[in-house]
């Protein structure tokens, strides 16, 4: 059986699987990637787990390649460039000296970009031409595809709008140190912080008093909300409000037919998704009003990451037989 090796890096977990040309992921595992701060060693972790995978999978397969989604990944250059969540900074060679490890192809993609592949290779996108993939983990993040094609970028950067500066309020500053970015707003991380900001400017009851900051999670704040807790029900608007100001201007770059979401603060359902849909087409130019859908990513939450990781190798499988 012809298979790929998936890999997403995040900071926290490095996910791997085995993905077939249909987007099955038939073996995946992860692996906290903070425990590996020497990169050497953690690329002989990717090695001995892909070979525990292969093990596992007890059948006879044929790898053909390895594709990896990651933050700050260049794949024109096989990179990964000062990655603000990973403990390896400056530019990392990551395909180089993987390649040292896993004697195959090797592709390296920014992991929303991986993401918007896989979508329309196995998932909700497979008919579309024009859609934008956001991913709401720990940052925001965006993988483009106009006409058909994914939009890469010159060095392979394209789509870091969680970086794009909304002039909001206090001025949070992103990963990237972005004064008043998108992503220190819309994503899970910046949820916790709204929480915080609502309850120095609303003196009502709420569980989050008596709460510290690293204590709150993200489901805390969902199950506050189905509560009625006033300060979760604020923060969801506000996130929502600016989440919905922002995607209505990235409508006017490419016209999207939809906006697919996926990532930890889509969980939270429709807290976040009601605000959002009320705001959104009231910030949409007139042109544009109820042609652009809002929708939930239809891969499974634990492999959509892997199985947009493999895309890269898929799609160039693709591509030969065209």
């Amino acid at each position: 059986m012809d298979l790929v090796i998936g890999i997403d890096i995040g900071g926290t977990k490095t996910k791997i699987g085995l993905v077939d040309k249909h987007g099955e992921c038939y073996e995946k595992t992860f692996f906290r990637t903070k425990e590996y701060p020497n990169l050497d060693n953690y690329l002989d972790k990717i090695k001995s787990t892909v070979d525990e995978l292969l093990e596992n999978f007890g059948k006879d397969a044929n790898i053909i390649g390895c594709g990896i989604g990651a933050p700050n990944a260049s794949s024109k250059n096989g990179t990964i460039e000062s990655a603000s969540n990973l403990a390896w900074k400056g530019s990392v060679p990551l395909v180089k000296l993987l390649k040292q490890r896993l004697d195959m192809p090797i592709r390296i993609m920014n992991d929303a970009s991986a993401a918007a592949l896989g979508e329309m290779l196995f998932g909700g996108a497979k008919n579309m031409t024009d859609f934008i993939v956001i991913t709401l983990g720990t940052g925001f993040g965006a993988g483009i595809v106009a006409n058909g094609q994914l939009i890469d970028g010159f060095d392979g950067f394209a789509g870091e709008l969680g970086h794009v500066d909304m002039t909001i309020g206090d001025g949070r500053l992103t990963g990237l140190g972005v004064k008043g970015g998108l992503e220190a707003y819309v994503s899970a991380t910046g949820l916790k912080r709204t929480v915080m900001y609502m309850q120095s400017k609303y003196l009502v009851d709420s569980r989050f008093r008596d709460i510290a900051y690293n204590d709150l999670h993200g489901e805390d704040i969902t199950q506050a909300a189905e509560e009625g807790d006033e300060i979760a029900l604020k923060a969801f608007d506000y996130t929502a409000r600016i989440m919905a100001q922002a995607l209505a201007n990235f409508t006017a770059f490419t016209q999207p037919e939809a906006f697919i979401l996926m990532g930890g603060l889509t969980n939270s359902g429709k807290w976040i998704m009601t605000p959002l849909e009320k705001y959104f087409n009231g910030f949409l130019l007139d042109v544009y009003k109820g042609k652009v859908k809002l929708l939930h990513s239809s891969m499974e939450g634990k492999t959509a990451a892997i199985c947009g990781a493999a895309a890269l190798i898929w799609e160039n499988e693709k591509k030969k037989q065209l």
